[in-house]
């Protein structure tokens, strides 16, 4: 095809007449519509309404919430390119190397069709790492569902686990980490969030941008169907109902073994140079590829959709447009050099095909059957550009007067031991092997440890060097404070890495909530970002982008505000680790932090009451910022054997897991009474450390430095876990902690 085989000065035809109620019809608003048609200058064609549905839905466009993303960190520290210029974030970890990390939502496909749902939402966040020449290393998940009471619930559960297993173990990738909650409030609507994390040379990385007048336009993988028309814009716009059912065909199918064809030709297409620009077809597919790869390099594209390979032929301009068939890429290719792309494919088994060519109008000029059915300006579809952008009511919510009150909740000593096992076997808390057991966690041998509060990777292409991974957020301290509980949903990511031995650097999130036009849902929002706008100066964390996750509700639930947080941690040194695991008898355990009470918003609270009330929990991040520096040198110095966060369940649960990790038991004395408020509250800014005795002075000595508590609050042996008021057998806490999910799912 070249410019002189279609007309370009033809007018622009419509497959159906297009007015105020087609517009209706495929999202767009009556002020939408008419925006459309001022920038225009006319009535859109039906294929450019399609387009800019699409492009201007808020999974797209981020229409209503770009101006609070823009409040966010969003450059310094390690990052090569600003959030949201590129397919993911990246990192300069030295040596000439860089790390590419991204966690997207995938959340209505998911409930909609959980294995499909949830497979490509893994095959979706791999393509946007390798898009730039990053070679994924590993893959994470944070995962919600409702209790495990309902039919429904364990049904979902285990299409998106095996979802998330078939495509990652089939593409060859590990799944190192994640997390998993059940809470009520996501029985409709769960949440898959899956994250993604790659390694590359620094300079060698590829752009999503068109531009070269002359340079070819090609799609390259699997052919064009339709499955996915309107899929994540349409779904990801609109909650559940009873016609939910009915949208199944607008979940996409994923086949992770051409992805992996896919991820060698598109490497090996980069390295050639015979590569402009590259872009996954992910959302919106073609018409979100050609507009935003267009509008970054401010230049045009003519399009020939009769040159797309399609699995059915009758498909019509506005289906290709809209389809969000997997496994595709859009590519520039420098003039000249189309053989050197088709040679590369051809090797892989990538059908490879040359559907337009770049111009320099700064249009997108489409046909199908010799007729142009779109003529659209690039800037006008594009985030950044034209697209509309809103500000939104925020009202605080009317729950929040009422969650204050506090249940009357009285808890005698003698029941401690059994609120231990009880804990150990909640659904949120207990062990998750069900779940990570169907992943392989080893492929491409980079983990070094997957036990510890996060798993560890090797850098194979630097000597003893690794990283650090994790997914967190505790949704319910959001719920009950969305400014303290932003913050908190960055520090235990934080925490986590840190408690391995990693410096935090960078994050990358996933911001799940209800509808953003419902004021209440838009001020928990608002506060929960800059929350974590403060969390992430105050680490020196900028944000390298993520994805926003609205209208995560139903007729029956509202989620609740779930910020999960990505985080990025650098090990200089792989010898200076440590797990989560009591590793040895006749240590000293310790608590290394501030020790404060309080059942507000606690794992305990909600077993005991079926209630989440009261105030998030005591947290400090001035405090936090000294415990994790403190805890970074104690591991860096060897003067650690181990380091637990206190998370769910409070002391007493973080105890009890660190020595069911190696059958070790603790004898504790605690210099706190033993109240339930003290073993079980949930507040933050502390971590249980074990350490030889003749370590104990040197490490007081650099938690005295970070001015961080270090108190000693037992010793490790034994074949029990016991307090003044409670006494476990460790075998007894491993039957509880171990087997719970298996038998909750059966």
């Amino acid at each position: 095809m070249s410019r002189t085989q279609l007309d370009l000065n033809q007018s622009v035809y419509s497959e159906l007449d297009v007015n105020t109620e087609t517009a209706k019809e495929v999202g767009l608003t009556p002020d939408e519509y008419a925006l459309i048609c001022q920038k225009l200058g006319r009535t859109p064609s039906y294929t450019e309404l399609g387009v800019y549905s699409v492009m201007w839905s808020e999974h797209c466009s981020y229409k209503n919430s770009i101006l609070q993303l823009k409040t966010l960190p969003r450059s310094g520290g390690r990052m090569l390119v600003e959030a949201g210029e590129e397919n993911a974030g990246l990192i300069d970890i030295g040596h000439g190397y860089a790390i590419a990390f991204k966690i997207e939502s995938h959340n209505h496909p998911s409930a909609v069709e959980p294995f499909q749902g949830a497979a490509t939402g893994v095959g979706g966040i791999l393509r946007d790492i390798f898009t730039m020449g990053a070679r994924p290393i590993a893959a994470l998940n944070s995962l919600r569902f409702g209790e495990l009471d309902s039919p429904r619930t364990k049904y979902l559960v285990k299409g998106v686990v095996h979802g998330i297993g078939h495509y990652g173990n089939c593409f060859g990738v590990p799944t190192v980490g994640g997390e998993v909650y059940f809470d009520h409030c996501y029985t409709d609507n769960p949440l898959v969030n899956a994250m993604a994390v790659g390694i590359v040379n620094v300079g060698e990385t590829c752009s999503a941008i068109s531009e070269g007048k002359g340079n070819s336009v090609m799609i390259m993988g699997s052919s064009t169907g339709r499955d996915g028309i309107h899929g994540a814009s349409l779904l990801a716009s609109r909650e559940f109902d009873e016609k939910t059912e009915d949208m199944r065909p607008t979940v996409q199918v994923g086949d992770p073994f051409a992805e992996k064809l896919l991820l060698e030709a598109t490497l090996e297409l980069i390295k050639s140079g015979c590569v402009v620009g590259m872009q996954d077809m992910g959302a919106a597919g073609i018409s979100c590829s050609t507009a935003e790869m267009s509008a970054k390099g401010k230049a045009g594209m003519v399009i020939d959709l009769d040159l797309v390979p399609l699995r059915e032929q009758d498909m019509s301009a506005y289906e290709i447009m809209l389809s969000e068939s997997q496994e595709r890429m859009l590519v520039i290719v420098e003039q000249g050099k189309e053989h050197i792309a088709e040679e590369i494919c051809n090797k892989w088994d990538v059908p490879i095909s040359r559907i337009g060519e770049v111009i320099e109008d700064e249009f997108i000029h489409v046909f199908r059957h010799g007729k142009k059915v779109a003529e659209l300006p690039a800037q006008t579809l594009v985030l950044g550009g034209d697209a509309p952008v809103y500000v939104r009511e925020k009202t605080i919510p009317a729950y929040l007067s009422d969650s204050k009150t506090f249940p009357e909740l009285t808890i005698k000593a003698e029941e401690h031991a059994s609120l231990i096992l009880a804990l150990l076997s909640q659904s949120t808390i207990t062990n998750k092997r069900w779940i990570f057991e169907q992943y392989d966690s080893q492929v491409r041998t980079n983990t070094v440890t997957i036990k510890g509060d996060a798993p560890i990777l090797r850098i194979k292409e630097i000597d003893d060097f690794g990283i650090a991974v994790s997914t967190d957020c505790n949704s319910r301290y959001v719920y009950l404070d969305p400014y303290k509980g932003g913050m908190m949903a960055v520090a235990e990511a934080a925490r986590n890495v840190a408690c391995v031995g990693a410096e935090p650097v960078a994050i990358t999130n996933c911001l799940n909530f209800g509808n953003p036009y419902d004021p209440e849902v838009y001020w928990q929002f608002s506060e929960a970002i800059r929350g974590m706008g403060d969390a992430c100066r105050a680490f020196n964390t900028p944000v390298t982008g993520g994805n926003v996750s609205f209208h995560n509700e139903s007729q029956k639930h509202a989620i609740f505000p779930t910020p999960t947080i990505g985080m990025l941690g650098l090990i200089p040194d792989l010898k200076h680790t440590v797990g989560a695991g009591f590793t040895e008898s006749e240590a000293i355990i310790a608590l290394l932090g501030w020790q404060e009470g309080g059942l507000e918003g606690s794992e305990l609270l909600k077993m005991k009451t079926g209630k989440i009330t009261g105030e998030a929990p005591a947290f400090s991040l001035d405090r936090e910022v000294a415990l994790q520096k403190a805890i970074i040198e104690l591991i860096r110095s060897d003067n650690v054997l181990s380091a637990h966060d206190c998370a769910e369940g409070g002391i007493a649960i973080a105890i009890a897991e660190s020595s069911i990790a190696r059958g070790i038991g603790a004898d504790l004395s605690f210099p706190f009474q033993e109240t339930a408020e003290q073993l079980f509250g949930e507040g933050q800014n502390r971590i249980v450390i074990s350490l030889k005795k003749e370590k104990l002075e040197a490490a007081k000595q650099i938690a005295d430095a970070h001015g961080t508590p270090l108190q000693v609050i037992g010793a490790t042996g034994g074949d029990h876990i016991k307090g003044t008021t409670f006494s476990i057998a460790v075998e007894d806490a491993h039957s509880a902690y171990m087997n719970s999910l298996s038998s909750l799912l059966s």
